[in-house]
């Protein structure tokens, strides 16, 4: 067409970063291909015609951007039907994968890549009338939008390395004994995604609502209204986990409901619930809590009304039946108990 790919910023001449064929009136196929076709970029070496048996079925120019084929249309694997007044010659462009095997098991790393290319030519004359490109159907977006998943899960100390799990339960810790408490998103890979706490809290039951709350984190910072106050534990950048941003620590020094006549304890269950929300920084905003001064970031993925709720998995139990721990501090530890002990 006299047009070539040229990059040049203030007089470009491109094909298209899509597919251009056209059939001319002498019988000729006309296919430009560009390598952004396909996610990751298509390899265009690696691009035949199905059937290539002769050397004018080979590509008549390319570059790194562009592969240009220029076939008679009775040639190179090209098959012809007549439909109707039209006869309509079809032919296929595919792209082999580079694979590679070990045990019997083999893998690539290429696109999938098979076009099809259909020509109508008028019977009586002969003369081209429309030119189809049907390719793949494409493959999902490289990213989209989706849930966004949160995880609340208490470590066995300060280190954040071994986690309790359900078997362990019920754990029994000595009050005033800090609980050591980690949010985190899962199933990410978005170095730009930060978790965001927002509020923190303990209730007497799985309902994370119920009338009864005890503040831990307001705004992400510790409730100063607590005369022992949760510490917010840092997530260096540096450390071993893959995404820091996306964790939040701290800690919760152990406590027990009560009853506010009486000063009786609560017997019973104790959870941990946060909300929490992804954000993605911006110039305005580098989605840090700073505390005293809370700002909202305007490219939070998740909008106020979309933050969501976290809990523990298993409540922090307060047993009234272990009177034999009241002075045996390291008993209660050993126990690998959750919440709940008798002050010394």
């Amino acid at each position: 067409m006299g047009c070539c790919y040229d990059p040049d910023s203030i007089t470009p001449c491109y094909y298209g970063n899509k597919v251009t064929a056209r059939c001319t009136s002498d019988g000729l196929f006309s296919i430009a291909l560009p390598n952004t076709l396909t996610v990751p970029p298509l390899n265009l070496t690696s691009v035949r015609l199905l059937q290539n048996g002769s050397l004018e079925c080979n590509p008549t120019a390319s570059n790194g951007y562009f592969l240009l084929y220029q076939f008679p249309i009775s040639a190179c694997g090209t098959t012809y039907k007549l439909v109707g007044d039209q006869a309509v010659y079809e032919n296929q462009l595919v792209a082999s994968k580079t694979l590679r095997t070990w045990n019997s098991i083999a893998i690539t790393r290429d696109s999938t890549f098979r076009l099809l290319v259909r020509c109508s030519f008028a019977v009586s004359g002969l003369l081209p009338l429309k030119v189809d490109v049907v390719t793949l159907p494409p493959p999902p977006p490289v990213s989209s939008i989706g849930p966004i998943n949160f995880e609340l899960r208490i470590s066995l100390d300060s280190s954040y390395i071994t986690y309790y799990t359900g078997s362990d339960y019920p754990v029994v810790k000595v009050l005033r004994d800090p609980v050591y408490v980690e949010v985190r998103i899962l199933q990410r890979r978005d170095p730009n995604l930060v978790l965001v706490l927002h509020q923190c809290w303990s209730t007497p039951s799985p309902d994370p609502l119920s009338s009864i709350q005890w503040p831990i984190l307001i705004d992400g910072c510790p409730f100063t209204g607590d005369n022992y106050m949760s510490d917010v534990i840092p997530v260096a950048p540096g450390s071993a986990l893959p995404f820091p941003s996306y964790y939040s620590r701290f800690d919760v020094k152990t406590f027990t409901f009560v009853d506010q006549n009486t000063e009786m304890p609560l017997a019973g269950q104790v959870y941990i619930h946060c909300s929490a929300s992804a954000c993605v920084p911006s110039p305005s905003d580098n989605c840090a809590t700073v505390c005293n001064r809370r700002k909202r970031s305007v490219y939070m993925l998740s909008k106020k009304s979309d933050v969501v709720l976290v809990s523990s998995d298993v409540p922090i139990y307060f047993d009234n039946s272990l009177p034999e721990m009241q002075n045996d501090r390291e008993v209660c530890a050993a126990k690998l108990s959750l919440l709940m002990g008798y002050p010394e």
